[in-house]
């Protein structure tokens, strides 16, 4: 199921670091609910009237204020919490599951995405409280890219994925996604991509920004990105990626990403053990290890908005 993103995950959590501030958001607030987009089917044209000129100026200064932020950015740690919306699968208000877990980065090309804990909504109490449980075999993703292998844990089947990255992906190429315009924003490479605005933010100290994807190999992955950054650092604080089937009421389905102890380029003198991090440790013994060539398109993704069903390949 979470074979979404692919490469893009740690790409796009490294650039599009978007997630819901819980003090400027909240689970599902009036905010977030106002920022949510009125959207149909696959959009081929621009989704939005064309920027007038004055808000094509205050675009372009806020893109080329976040990309001088990301180019000091050497390394990025933060702990992040995702709910997954699914109102088939949960009432209207309620996630269907939530996730908790860790994202470390280091430039160029060196990331981790994990998740340490997995729960899902089974119903409510007598005091009508939700009832979240673990589910048998589901662990969520876990995976690290050492900027030379894409290396991806899967704990339900227990295999360990290890993929040779090609020498034209190694370095910032391999972060060409949605999830590394966060961390790593490109103002250009940006806007070739995807159709980018500024829209309204629920609070004076944020920026909130939406992305919508121009290919079809983006746009198969999800619908529309929005994302919410500090309005002083730059940082991603909030992230919301819609489904790319997504409309309100026949597919109402996304994912509400909100991180939190975010450190930037703080570990001083522990460059190097910082970088142990991207070192994973050997598999049990028990683990079967697949080892080939990387593939386009088949690495592991660090959400789940394009197949949110709770059934995950990447366990």
């Amino acid at each position: 199921m979470m074979r979404l993103l692919k490469v893009s995950a740690l790409a796009m959590l490294v650039s599009l670091f978007w997630v819901e501030c819980p003090d400027a958001f909240g689970q599902q607030s009036n905010a977030t609910q106002n920022a949510r987009p009125n959207t149909g089917g696959t959009m081929a044209t621009q989704p939005f009237p064309a920027l007038n000129a004055a808000a094509q100026t205050q675009l372009q200064t806020l893109l080329q204020n976040w990309e001088q932020q990301s180019k000091g950015m050497k390394t990025l740690e933060c702990s992040f919490t995702r709910w997954h919306y699914d109102m088939f699968a949960a009432p209207q208000g309620q996630f269907a599951s939530r996730a908790d877990g860790v994202i470390k980065y280091a430039a160029p090309d060196k990331g981790l995405f994990r998740v340490d804990r997995l729960v899902f909504f089974n119903g409510f109490d007598a005091n009508q409280q939700p009832i979240l449980q673990a589910q048998p075999g589901q662990f969520g993703e876990h995976w690290v890219c050492n900027g030379q292998q894409l290396i991806e844990f899967d704990r339900g089947r227990k295999e360990c994925r290890i993929q040779t990255l090609p020498p034209e992906m190694r370095g910032q190429k391999i972060f060409n996604s949605p999830l590394p315009f966060v961390f790593n924003l490109d103002a250009q490479q940006i806007q070739q991509r995807y159709w980018v605005r500024q829209v309204q933010a629920p609070a004076d100290d944020m920026l909130l920004i939406e992305a919508w994807p121009k290919r079809q190999e983006d746009r198969a992955q999800y619908k529309l990105v929005q994302v919410a950054l500090d309005a002083n650092t730059f940082l991603p604080r909030a992230l919301l990626m819609y489904a790319p089937n997504f409309h309100a009421k026949n597919a109402p389905k996304w994912d509400h990403y909100e991180f939190q102890d975010s450190k930037r380029n703080a570990i001083g003198a522990g460059f190097q053990r910082f970088l142990g991090n991207f070192i994973p440790e050997k598999p049990p013994g028990d683990w079967k290890i697949l080892q080939n060539n990387f593939q386009a398109g088949s690495a592991p993704s660090g959400q789940q908005a394009a197949n949110p069903s709770g059934n995950s390949s990447n366990r």
